[in-house]
């Protein structure tokens, strides 16, 4: 009889699906590898939240384990699974010489969530007030930490085919170790879409993202300050709800009922806010991955107007849930424009639609990815072989990271 196979996730924070797009990612992948049969237990170095999932309710054992304690080699010994998946490079660095040391055999992957890198650089780039280019990644600390994290892993799962293009052409990582799986999401039916609310039952413009992530609070900034006075001159009667997890002192601070700008809080249902809405606001100038708010946009027939930062990789060739503009005017106009032309509106639902069905359908992806899983853990050590410059990061990395962890270890006996 075959024993049942065991995966192994080390999340950076214990999944909140509710409080952001990766915690939604979390589930997508529990769910993918379940369904493959895997026995899943999820650890993490992280406190306990409100808002965590109750992972027994999806038949995942829950661990919590320490940052440089040898309590976790016990534990992953002992555990043995057969595979690992590291929620971010930060937990691959952490652990990852631990799980090659104690499960050699086991097969390593990598969710990148997003190229943290490419976000970062892109965010200083705009802090300094000028443009993002490729080079500003290889004075940027995170991305040597986080390549050689790729590097050192069988596989890196990507959300975008842009940060997979990037990885191939800019740092030269060989494509056997990218993997293109995106938000996985089920199909909408058409007679889920006979009872989405219609143009007449919706109202107000809404934003909605997590404060902790900084692109949302710098869009949030933007609104306030230069794009939603412009809407409010031309649509005397709009609102504007901002709805996110986590927000701050200086979050709350921007609530005016005055201008009908009103910082709502975390949402006890995202996809009912966004429902109830006309128009999704997202003027993101910074950032990377592929945006989970906008995604739910067009789950709930809700179109947005984004930048092309907000929309990077999302929709490939097809038209978008709205309108893509960067310049503030051409943003406004096109807000305004969903907000008063239906014949505009449902055109945007519709294209919307078409984006989630075509590009994100978890049924186009479920096979393949479970045949790559396969295949790896037949042919790990050839493909290992393939990859010397993991293999001595691999080396060096069980050598000073080791170290060092051990010597933290004993300073804090």
């Amino acid at each position: 009889m075959n024993q049942v196979q065991k995966l192994l996730i080390i999340g950076f924070v214990w999944p909140e699906p509710n409080s952001s797009a990766a915690g939604g990612r979390m589930m997508q992948l529990i769910s993918l590898f379940k369904a493959q049969g895997f026995s899943i237990t999820f650890a993490s170095p992280a406190q306990n939240s409100d808002f965590m999932v109750d992972l027994g309710e999806y038949e995942v054992d829950k661990k919590s384990i320490e940052l440089n304690n040898s309590s976790f080699d016990i534990f992953v010994k002992e555990l043995n699974p057969a595979v690992v998946l590291f929620d971010r490079f930060m937990m691959e660095e952490q652990f990852g010489w631990r799980v090659a040391e104690n499960c050699p055999d086991a097969l390593r992957i990598l969710d990148t969530e997003d190229l943290h890198c490419l976000r970062l650089a892109r965010q200083k780039a705009f802090k300094e007030n000028r443009s993002f280019s490729t080079t500003d990644l290889f004075v940027e600390e995170v991305a040597k930490r986080e390549i050689a994290s790729i590097l050192r892993c069988d596989l890196s799962l990507m959300i975008s085919e842009f940060e997979m293009e990037l990885l191939e052409s800019t740092f030269k990582i060989d494509k056997a170790l990218l993997y293109y799986l995106p938000f996985l999401l089920e199909p909408i039916l058409s007679s889920e879409i006979e009872e989405l609310p219609s143009f007449e039952n919706r109202k107000d413009f809404i934003f909605i993202g997590n404060f902790l992530h900084e692109p949302n609070w710098n869009a949030v900034q933007y609104l306030k300050e230069t794009i939603w006075p412009l809407i409010k001159k031309q649509v005397p009667e709009a609102v504007l709800n901002v709805y996110g997890a986590y927000p701050s002192q200086k979050v709350i601070q921007l609530n005016n009922v005055r201008d009908s700008f009103l910082i709502m809080g975390r949402a006890s249902n995202a996809q009912d806010v966004v429902k109830e809405a006309r128009v999704v606001l997202a003027p993101l100038r910074f950032g990377a991955g592929i945006k989970g708010k906008l995604l739910e946009a067009m789950q709930c027939g809700t179109p947005s107007v984004t930048t092309t930062i907000g929309s990077e990789s999302m929709h490939g060739d097809l038209p978008w849930n709205g309108f893509i503009r960067d310049d503030v005017a051409d943003f406004v106009d096109g807000a305004v424009q969903l907000y008063l032309d239906k014949t505009v509106w449902v055109k945007a639902q519709k294209n919307g639609i078409e984006i989630v069905n075509q590009r994100y359908s978890k049924g186009l992806f479920e096979t393949d990815f479970s045949t790559k899983i396969e295949f790896l853990r037949s042919n790990f050590e050839q493909h290992r072989l393939s990859n010397f410059m993991g293999a001595m990061l691999q080396h060096h990395t069980l050598k000073s990271t080791k170290y060092m962890s051990r010597w933290i270890e004993e300073k804090n006996k």
